[in-house]
């Protein structure tokens, strides 16, 4: 049986966070499995160069996880 959207809403926070957490590793074990859109090269691309020209800094994914704007990701369990 498949779950609904109504089922999704039912859940608790936790339970949310759980599922996302149980997707996420599922789609990340299938790889390269869906092929990614045009535009996802382009901007790609467009990243790279406004790290070349120094416009934009790479951060550790560690210290971006903490940040506010992200701060989603300090609920999942690590």
């Amino acid at each position: 049986m498949g779950m609904t959207t109504i089922d999704v809403q039912r859940m608790s926070r936790e339970e949310k966070l759980k599922l996302m957490q149980a997707l996420w590793e599922d789609l990340a074990r299938e790889g390269d499995a869906v092929e990614s859109p045009a535009w996802h090269g382009e901007a790609l691309r467009e990243t790279e160069e406004r790290v070349r020209s120094g416009a934009e800094q790479v951060r550790d994914w560690e210290e971006a996880k903490a940040e506010p704007e992200v701060s989603v990701w300090r609920l999942l369990p690590s």
